[in-house]
């Protein structure tokens, strides 16, 4: 199998400046796939343990010179080490520009998947490769990586990545995440377990309860996609508790209980620095999906070289 590809100033600038860091927060590990037309970056996908989150971009959103082969239909996955991976990028993009102050002609920064032996080893290991060409230097970074995965846990991957992208019925746009972060960073520490209710009328509820108090927050009349209903008259002056239990009770509600801890880790993906975001609960409250949404510069329109979402598994009321 063969991977090789240039970055482009926009792909350098979207790793190492917005999705590395983000992708580090949520865990130290993933799965990085790449095929013919885009680059993926999975979080727990295969094992399904804590929140699934996954980034993927068109290679033109990234790379230059973008070549691929291999006998899995094109498709090469292994798992890397995101702080490893960053700190590669980051260095790279440094000694770039320090060739670059000096005169010297424009520098690519080429990746590729190399084996190499490491010392005192007898068998070689495969790595990442950073190359960078100057005047009169070449500096090489080698990022350790797993080897490539076989055939079946390619096609497992591809097959948990289509599973996960399946949308909710309804998703409720949150226009600003500050708000939301707000709540989190100031309700965290009082119990594990937090309430998301989520109603066709455009309404997220959130909600945190101990045996001592109980401290939600509520976002209403947002943008809904999917699956709507007009909230009725009578419910508008009655509590935010009491109007998503009656929309739960007409089926126009569902809600999950979710850990705060994997909610706040969702909100990292804010560094990535999406234009909104979409809540919405998948059918049968299997899991919460929160879908990031990116725009073309300059305008409103969605861009969709760029995709980003986490699903969030749900907790058992009873094991708070």
């Amino acid at each position: 199998m063969k991977f090789k590809a240039f970055l482009t100033e926009n792909g350098v600038m979207l790793l190492e400046r917005r999705f590395l860091p983000a992708l580090d927060k949520l865990g130290k590990t993933c799965h990085l796939l790449l095929t013919k037309e885009r680059v993926i970056f999975l979080h727990n996908l295969l094992n399904g343990d804590g929140i699934q989150c996954i980034a993927q971009f068109q290679k033109e959103v990234l790379f230059d010179d973008y070549r691929i082969s291999s006998q899995n239909e094109d498709c090469i996955a292994f798992a890397v080490d995101l702080s490893l991976l960053q700190r590669a990028v980051r260095s790279s993009v440094s000694i770039c520009s320090e060739f670059g102050a000096g005169g010297s002609p424009s520098n690519r920064l080429q990746i590729k998947l190399v084996k190499k032996l490491p010392p005192k080893c007898t068998q070689p290991m495969p790595y990442l490769t950073f190359e960078t060409k100057g005047y009169k230097a070449a500096v090489i970074q080698d990022v350790p990586i797993s080897k490539p995965l076989p055939r079946a846990q390619v096609l497992e991957l591809r097959a948990a990545l289509e599973l996960a992208q399946e949308l909710p019925l309804t998703l409720v746009q949150v226009p600003d995440l500050n708000q939301i972060q707000n709540y989190v960073d100031r309700m965290r520490h009082l119990g594990e377990m937090l309430n998301v209710s989520i109603s066709k009328y455009g309404d997220l509820h959130l909600q945190i309860s101990t045996a001592l108090v109980s401290l939600g927050a509520e976002f209403r009349k947002l943008l809904v996609i999917g699956e709507k209903a007009q909230a009725p008259p009578e419910d508008e002056n009655l509590s935010a508790e009491t109007r998503h239990q009656r929309a739960i009770m007409r089926q126009d509600g569902q809600f999950v209980h979710v850990s705060v801890k994997h909610f706040a880790k969702s909100l990292q993906c804010n560094l990535t620095k999406p234009d909104c975001a979409f809540y919405g609960i998948a059918p049968e409250g299997a899991s919460l999906t929160v879908i990031f949404q990116f725009f073309v510069p300059g305008t409103h329109q969605t861009d969709k070289s760029i995709g980003l979402h986490c699903r969030l598994p749900v907790l058992d009321p009873g094991t708070n």
